[in-house]
C-alpha cells in the first residue's frame, strides 16, 4: 500500500462520504464532498507565518494530544530550520466545522518571490500577517500587490501585539494606507482586522487576549469565499511540483474547471503551445500534513497528480477532447547573475562527490524544473555557466543546497543584470528599508549615500529610526556586513526590487585589500602570530592552504602576499618550547552570503561539501600581475 495513505478517517463524517469500488485494488477509496476554503499566508520575513500555521494545525487537532511535534512544523528543510526562514511554499489541509481549509505557507523573503507568485494562483483569499511593531515592510508590499492583482480576498492579522513598544493602531492605519496605494478595490479595502500573538496562541478583533485562535478560523470561513465551481471540460494549472522516489515527479495545482478523475486521459498543454497526451494514474488530495488517495477531485480543490510525464510549472492539464490552456503565470525577471564553474583549485576532487561540468550542468537543469525565478545559460566555455536569480540569498541557497548534496564548484562575484532602455544603460534599483537605533542613523545614511542611495523617508518609531532609500542593486552587494559593523549589529535591513533606472556610475566596493597565501602548505601559529598586525585572518593554524588562497583581510587598501606556512627556525639558543607566548586572535567566520558579498571581480569562492574557501581567480602571483597590466592597457 502506498506510503501516503495516511488520512485519519475517524475525523470524517461518514454521511458526507461517497464510496468508490476499484476493481484493480483491494481497498476502498473515499472521496469527501465538502465545503472548501483555499487561503495563502503572506508576510515579511520573521513576522510569524510558520508559527501561525503551527497553531492552526494544533487547534484543528491534526496531532494526537501526546504527540511530540516541536516548533516550525512546516519548515522541514534543514536550511529553513537553520536560518529561521521559509524558502519553499508548502500546503497543509485542516478541517474546521466540517469545512476543509487548504493552507499555503509562503516564503517571506523577496528573493523567493517566484515561489509566492505561483502558489497564490491556488488561493481564493490571503491572510496578511503584519508585525505590530515593524508594520508593513518591503516584502509585505511585494506579496500584497500580487494578491490584490489576483483579486484575492484579504484578512489582515496584526501579530506580536505582546512585544514591547508595539503600536497596533498605527500599524493598522499603515496597512490601510498600503492597500490604498496599491489600488485595492472598495471590497478589498473593507478588510477584517484581527489582533493577537501566534506565539501565545490567541487572536481577537480587539487587543484583549482570548484563549485560542478560533476567531481567526471563523473569520476565514466567513470572509474567504468558497472556490467557484465551474462545470465543463477539466482544467488544472500546475503551480507546484512534488517528488517521490517511488512515484517520480508529481504535479500539484488547483482544479479550476470540471472534475479530475483517476485513470482519466488528459492533454498536457505545454508552454511552447504543443499538446501531449497523458493519463492520470493516481490522484491525491491534501489531508492534514500528508496526502490521501482519492478517485476524483472536485472543482476548486488542490490536488496532486501522478503519471503526467515531462510537465513544467505553469502548464495546463486539460480535457483530452477539448484542451484549453490557462494563461501562463508571469514571474518577475531575475536581477542578478553569478558564474558557476568547476572547481579548478589544487584541492580539486578531494572533498566532493560530483565534480565535473556535466554533474553541475545536470544539477542546474534539474533546479530549473521547480525554481521558477532561476535562469541558466551556457557560455562559450563548457566548464562555466551563468546562473540568474532574484538576489544573493536566492543564489546562495542554491549553492548551499548543491554543496550539501556533495557538489564541488567555484562561484564568482554576483553581478547585476544591465539592460539598455531607449538607447541608455539601465540597472535595477531597490527600495531599502532600515530600522536602526537613533544614535546610529547618521552612520547608516552616510553608508547608503556613499553607495549612491537616496533617502526618501525618515520616521521615528519609539526609540528606533525608520529610514527608506532608493538604491541601485549594485550598492546592496556587501552593504549588510558593513552596516552591521557600523551599527554594532543593531540595524534591521530589508529590500525589494523596484524598477530599472539609468546607470548611476561607479560605486565603491571593499575598502581594504586581502592577505594572500604565498606558498602551499600548512598554516603555522608562529607565522600567523607574526602577521597579525598586517590584518585579520580567515584561517586557523594547521589548516592546509594553496598558493593564491585568500587567508585574511589586509588593514590597508591593496593586496598583500604573505607566507603563513613559515615555521620557527630552531637553533641551540632557541627551542620550540618558548611558543607559549603565541596569542592568536580567533579567525573571522563568514557565511556563504557574506563571502559572496565580500569578494571582488578578480576573486572567487571555492565551495565543497566540507569547506568554503576564498581565492584569487589567478592563483600565481606573476600571472596576476600580468593580468592587471593587461587590464590597465585595455582601459
Amino acid at each position: 500500500m502506498n506510503r501516503w495513505w495516511n488520512a485519519d478517517l475517524r475525523s470524517i463524517n461518514p454521511s458526507r462520504l461517497i464510496k468508490h469500488r476499484c476493481s484493480k485494488r483491494n481497498y476502498t477509496i473515499f472521496n469527501q464532498i465538502m465545503d472548501i476554503r483555499n487561503i495563502a499566508i503572506i508576510a515579511h520575513v520573521d513576522h510569524g507565518k510558520t508559527t501561525l500555521v503551527d497553531k492552526i494545525l494544533h487547534t484543528t487537532n491534526v496531532f494526537r494530544d501526546n504527540q511530540e511535534t516541536g516548533e516550525l512544523i512546516m519548515d522541514s528543510n534543514d536550511l529553513e530550520r537553520e536560518r529561521g526562514i521559509t524558502i519553499l511554499a508548502k500546503n497543509v489541509s485542516v478541517t474546521y466545522k466540517g469545512v476543509k481549509i487548504n493552507v499555503i505557507d509562503t516564503p517571506g523573503h523577496a528573493d523567493f518571490g517566484g515561489e509566492v507568485e505561483r502558489v497564490l494562483k491556488m488561493a481564493d483569499g490571503v491572510l496578511l500577517l503584519v508585525d505590530a511593531f515593524e508594520g508593513p515592510m518591503p516584502q509585505t508590499r511585494f506579496v500584497l500587490q500580487k494578491a490584490l492583482n489576483l483579486n484575492l480576498h484579504p484578512i489582515v492579522v496584526i501579530n506580536k501585539v505582546d512585544k514591547p513598544n508595539c503600536r497596533p493602531e498605527e500599524v493598522h492605519d499603515a496597512v490601510f494606507e498600503l492597500f490604498f496605494q496599491l489600488d485595492a478595490t472598495e471590497e478589498q479595502l473593507n478588510f477584517p482586522t484581527l489582533y493577537g500573538s501566534s506565539k501565545q496562541g490567541w487572536f481577537n478583533t480587539t487587543l484583549d487576549p482570548k484563549e485560542d485562535i478560533t476567531i481567526l478560523l471563523d473569520t476565514i470561513l466567513e470572509k474567504v469565499p468558497a472556490p467557484t465551481v465551474v462545470e465543463g471540460p477539466v482544467q488544472m494549472q500546475v503551480t507546484s511540483l512534488d517528488y517521490s522516489s517511488f512515484l517520480g515527479r508529481i504535479a500539484v495545482g488547483k482544479v479550476v474547471r470540471g472534475v479530475m478523475k483517476e485513470g482519466q486521459p488528459v492533454m498536457l498543454c505545454k508552454v511552447d503551445g504543443t499538446m501531449q497526451r497523458s493519463r492520470v494514474k493516481e490522484l491525491y488530495v491534501f489531508v492534514d500534513m500528508g496526502k490521501k488517495k482519492v478517485a476524483e477531485v472536485q472543482c476548486g480543490d488542490i490536488c496532486a497528480i501522478v503519471g503526467i510525464d515531462g510537465f513544467q510549472i505553469g502548464e495546463t492539464i486539460a480535457d483530452i477532447d477539448n484542451p484549453e490552456a490557462l494563461e501562463i503565470i508571469p514571474i518577475d525577471e531575475p536581477t542578478m547573475n553569478m558564474q558557476f564553474s568547476i572547481n579548478n583549485s589544487p584541492f580539486f576532487g578531494k572533498e566532493g562527490k560530483f565534480v565535473t561540468s556535466r554533474h553541475i550542468r545536470d544539477r542546474l537543469m534539474k533546479e530549473l524544473e521547480k525554481n521558477l525565478a532561476l535562469r541558466v545559460s551556457e557560455t562559450d566555455d563548457a566548464d562555466k555557466f551563468l546562473v540568474y536569480g532574484r538576489g544573493i540569498l536566492h543564489l546562495s541557497i542554491l549553492v548551499e543546497t548543491m554543496r550539501r548534496e556533495g557538489y564541488e564548484l567555484t562561484v564568482g562575484q554576483p553581478q547585476v543584470i544591465v539592460k539598455e532602455i531607449d538607447g541608455k544603460k539601465n540597472e535595477p534599483y531597490e527600495v531599502l528599508v532600515v530600522d536602526v537605533p537613533a544614535e546610529f542613523s547618521g552612520r547608516v545614511i552616510d553608508l547608503v549615500t556613499q553607495r549612491k542611495g537616496e533617502m526618501h523617508i525618515m520616521e521615528t518609531k519609539g526609540q528606533m529610526q525608520h529610514l527608506e532609500f532608493d538604491i541601485p542593486s549594485r550598492g546592496l552587494i556587501g552593504l549588510r556586513s558593513q552596516m552591521l559593523t557600523n551599527t554594532a549589529g543593531e540595524a534591521v535591513m530589508a529590500h525589494r526590487f523596484d524598477q530599472y533606472k539609468p546607470w548611476k556610475g561607479f560605486i565603491p566596493g571593499r575598502n581594504n585589500g586581502v592577505l594572500i597565501a604565498k606558498t602551499a602548505g600548512k598554516a603555522t601559529g608562529y607565522a600567523i602570530d607574526k602577521l597579525q598586525d598586517r590584518g585579520a585572518f580567515f584561517i586557523d593554524p594547521g589548516q592546509e592552504l594553496y598558493e593564491g588562497q585568500i587567508i585574511g583581510e589586509h588593514i590597508k587598501p591593496g593586496d598583500l602576499v604573505v607566507n603563513v606556512a613559515e615555521t620557527k627556525k630552531l637553533t641551540n639558543m632557541r627551542s620550540s618550547g618558548t611558543d607559549d607566548s603565541v596569542r592568536i586572535t580567533p579567525k573571522i567566520d563568514m557565511t556563504l552570503e557574506e563571502n559572496m558579498e565580500y569578494i571582488q571581480q578578480d576573486e572567487c569562492i571555492e565551495v565543497t561539501p566540507k569547506n568554503i574557501r576564498l581565492r584569487k581567480i589567478q592563483l600565481n602571483e606573476e600571472d596576476r600581475k600580468k593580468f592587471q597590466k593587461m587590464m590597465k592597457s585595455d582601459a
